[in-house]
């Protein structure tokens, strides 16, 4: 009986921020996976282990949760004024797609490194010693990032005493700038706030009327309060994962406000959109005790995030959604804005389940309109692992 070989591609197993990928160079993909379709979907499905009813992800490269279910794929850009083109997908655990629908904010920071590591960036921009500028188009949502690589002798320098909680060994710090950071998805008639508002009642059968404040920025992102969903924002992620009543309702209130978004037409589509939007509760500082066992004091915040990824509460903070949360904080009116005491603001801290993240935005009103220039946050990347997936032959 004859049995197909499996095929070797290059790639690098990369963290970037507190999530993890695997990157290639779209050369080096199989021809038929070069571009979007049935043939890529079906290539990463496998080198990541899905779709897999046990959860686990045994056989391929993902770590049965959202944040390690991760692919990119990275390619010199044609567009003036970028270096690469930076595609991302968020692989389903348990279901047979990815989903392209949105950006990693964590895995960002890896781009920049994996570029410049993989001769993707012109080496007239790359200095031996200092800091590289890569200028990164985010085509899943049509973006320009700014990374800010530090080099040293030569190489992209990875180690260094930079602290990301959420991430438990110090490495170099990664500054990113999300340009224009405002997502202008399909129905959203590319405004900040689809639904004209800075808060909404967003009806939610079988939960209640909320208060909202629904905001494309890094990532569309659904903010609620905390109290009125019957918790603190001091949770971790044993308080909500393990309870399926819980889930169900948070994924409900998604569906919901997906659909005040524009995001989606029919409530049954929000299942083939697991990537966004995302929902968030947010409420005032308090103190409370960091999954590391970290204790972080009312003082230290300015308000309590917790967020959902992928249908379960993230361990840290996902990268585009402190985009959303930094850009709503600078924005008066916003809950966002009012769990962090309102006023005007440039840069928040707030608490997430493994500890603090500062990002800082700028907002304007102009022309009656919110408009953000530019998100900035600092992450880390580093290579885990590089050479070839190994993948049974398709």
């Amino acid at each position: 009986m004859a049995h197909a070989p499996q095929i070797k591609i290059p790639a690098t197993y990369m963290r970037g921020g507190t999530s993890k990928g695997v990157f290639f160079r779209l050369k080096d993909l199989p021809e038929a996976a070069q571009v979007p379709g049935a043939a890529r979907d079906a290539l990463l499905l496998r080198v990541i282990g899905s779709p897999d009813p046990y959860g686990k992800q045994i056989d391929g490269m993902g770590g049965a949760t959202s944040s390690t279910s991760k692919t990119v794929i990275v390619a010199k850009s044609s567009r003036p004024d970028h270096d690469v083109d930076y595609l991302f997908g968020q692989v389903s655990i348990d279901k047979p797609f990815v989903d392209w629908s949105g950006n990693c904010g964590n895995l960002s920071a890896a781009v920049g490194p994996f570029a410049i590591s993989g001769g993707l960036v012109d080496p007239e921009r790359v200095p031996d010693n200092g800091v590289a500028i890569v200028r990164i188009w985010q085509a899943n949502i049509g973006k320009t990032i700014i990374a800010h690589v530090p080099m040293t002798n030569g190489a992209v320098q990875e180690t260094g005493d930079f602290e990301l909680d959420g991430v438990t060994f110090p490495a170099a710090e990664v500054q990113l700038e999300f340009m224009d950071p405002a997502a202008e998805e399909e129905g959203a008639g590319g405004s900040m706030f689809p639904t004209g508002n800075l808060v909404d009642d967003l009806e939610v059968p079988g939960v209640g009327t909320l208060k909202a404040t629904m905001i494309n920025a890094g990532i569309p992102t659904i903010f609620v309060n905390a109290d009125a969903i019957g918790y603190t924002g001091t949770e971790l992620q044993d308080a909500i994962n393990g309870d399926d009543a819980a889930l169900k309702k948070f994924e409900t209130i998604r569906a919901h406000g997906a659909m005040r978004m524009g995001l989606i037409k029919h409530l049954d589509e929000i299942a083939t959109r697991q990537h966004t939007p995302k929902i968030a509760f947010v409420a005032a500082p308090a103190g409370y005790v960091a999954s590391s066992g970290k204790a972080v004091s009312g003082g230290d915040v300015d308000l309590l995030v917790r967020a959902m990824s992928m249908g379960k509460l993230h361990h840290a903070m996902m990268g585009t959604a402190a985009v959303a949360i930094g850009t709503a904080a600078a924005i008066p009116g916003t809950l966002v804005n009012l769990a962090a005491g309102g006023g005007e603001r440039e840069a928040v801290r707030f608490g997430h389940p493994s500890g603090t993240l500062r990002v800082g935005a700028e907002a304007a009103l102009v022309d009656g309109e919110w408009v953000v220039r530019k998100a900035v946050m600092s992450r880390s990347a580093r290579v885990l692992m590089e050479g070839w997936i190994r993948v049974p032959g398709v």
